[in-house]
């Protein structure tokens, strides 16, 4: 009994620890992971949309493509769509029906404004904000508490892709804590696959066009 009252203490005090080094250590390089302070800094078109937000995270990332090979898998992504390139299997769990795809659909390419962007049965829909062909592709969900905005800006024959998630405050305590030390990592974690399935995806397609 003493030796699990002590176990049962370490891990109480492991995990107290971790909750505090997080927001201490570790939350800036989660919520920018890839960006440049400039990009963080910077205003995005969208972010007015949601300009209180309680949370904002801006990742990024490099890739060899031009915007015009990075566009196409963007806007086809959502549930029965194209998929988010990320885990299937985890985002399956939900029941969110993401299966990605390794091709352009080209019944998905003609997009714009007000046009939905499906994240799954019986979830609400995100509705398309801004259309701005090869530069920035923005959705909000219907509450309007949810704002992503991916942005597209090329430089000496690459492309930076950044992804900003603007989400409202969340009032209660419990709900921030729970944000903050579990959704926040696993959206990290979600997030860096989809940006770098992106990347391999473009790249590939770069290269197909240009052969």
């Amino acid at each position: 009994m003493k030796k699990r009252t002590q176990a049962a203490a370490g891990a109480a005090l492991a995990a107290g620890l971790g909750s505090l080094a997080y927001p201490l250590f570790f939350r800036r390089w989660c919520l920018t992971w890839g960006a440049r302070p400039g990009e963080v800094a910077g205003k995005l078109p969208g972010d007015e949309l949601l300009a209180d937000a309680g949370i904002v995270s801006t990742r990024a990332i490099t890739i060899d493509a031009p915007p015009a090979a990075i566009w196409p898998w963007l806007v086809q992504m959502g549930s029965g769509r194209g998929g988010v390139y990320t885990y299937d299997w985890i985002e399956n769990l939900f029941g969110l029906n993401m299966h990605s795809t390794r091709q352009i659909l080209p019944q998905f390419q003609d997009v714009k404004e007000g046009d939905e962007f499906p994240l799954g049965p019986g979830r609400p829909a995100m509705r398309v904000v801004v259309c701005d062909p090869e530069r920035t592709f923005t959705v909000r969900v219907a509450d309007g508490n949810w704002v992503w905005i991916f942005a597209l800006s090329a430089e000496d024959g690459q492309t930076r892709l950044i992804s900003r998630n603007r989400i409202a405050r969340l009032d209660k305590l419990p709900a921030r804590l729970f944000y903050t030390l579990v959704m926040e990592p696993g959206s990290l974690v979600m997030e860096r696959k989809m940006l770098l399935g992106i990347k391999q995806r473009a790249e590939d397609l770069a290269r197909e066009q240009a052969a």
